[in-house]
């Protein structure tokens, strides 16, 4: 899972969806990953793949960094889009394979953007029952059935039920330890120690206080510990 950097969108319009998932099928002949799965939210990513040519936080980073590039070309901005490292977990079995299918695919429907899984268009649940060029599709649904035709119905019927799945959450509440508030820090404020914030120019450091208190997960007490800088300073901005 990729997160827009403090709570950041990152699609614009369709076209950035659409170069996004090229960047998927681009990356997926160049770093020889299979890709089972993904659904592009306004401001965050899910993607299955199964790491092979190269490891996972190598293909991760090509296809961040050249959306990265894209993006910035394009609006005309610099900096970080995405938020820290990219979050992941191991799926080990055929029967979680298929819960975090279904729960990647009704992150629309979760989120009340739409009613139906088969509405969203940034997923790749179509491709699963219209055709796929990019998703290796065969996998999951012979295991609802070697006919193509009974996969697809059951495929449909799986991917529509009531659940209560948790799998990778998208928790926009989660408190950060000061370990991973400090590298939260450092990255917003693009600064390798921390210390420098207190000889930044006041405008610019100021900036990126108010950054840092929009920040999910940091709190105000915690800013002002972790920076040296007063709290009621911060609390002020």
């Amino acid at each position: 899972m990729l997160r827009g950097i403090n709570r950041q969108d990152l699609f614009e319009d369709e076209a950035d969806y659409q170069m996004f998932i090229e960047k998927l099928a681009y990356y997926k002949e160049k770093s020889g990953y299979n890709l089972y799965g993904y659904c592009l939210m306004s401001n965050h990513i899910h993607i299955i793949l199964e790491e092979r040519k190269e490891p996972i936080s190598i293909v991760i980073k090509r296809i961040s960094s050249s959306y990265v590039y894209y993006y910035n070309y394009k609006y005309a901005r610099c900096g970080h889009l995405f938020q820290e490292r990219f979050k992941s977990e191991t799926v080990e079995d055929e029967s979680y394979f298929v819960t975090v299918l279904r729960y990647v695919h009704q992150n629309p429907v979760r989120a009340n953007i739409c009613k139906e899984v088969k509405d969203y268009k940034w997923s790749s649940y179509k491709e699963y029952t219209y055709g796929s060029r990019n998703v290796e599709t065969e996998f999951a649904l012979k295991l609802f059935s070697e006919d193509n035709a009974v996969a697809i119905k059951e495929f449909i019927k799986f991917n529509n039920e009531e659940n209560e799945d948790k799998c990778l959450e998208f928790e926009i509440n989660k408190r950060l330890n000061d370990i991973e508030a400090k590298e939260v820090i450092k990255e917003v404020a693009r600064v390798t120690n921390i210390n420098e914030l207190q000889y930044l120019q006041r405008d610019k450091r100021n900036e990126i206080l108010k950054r840092l208190k929009e920040f999910e997960g940091l709190s105000i007490r915690q800013i002002a510990r972790i920076t040296g800088i007063s709290y009621n300073m911060v609390q002020k901005l």
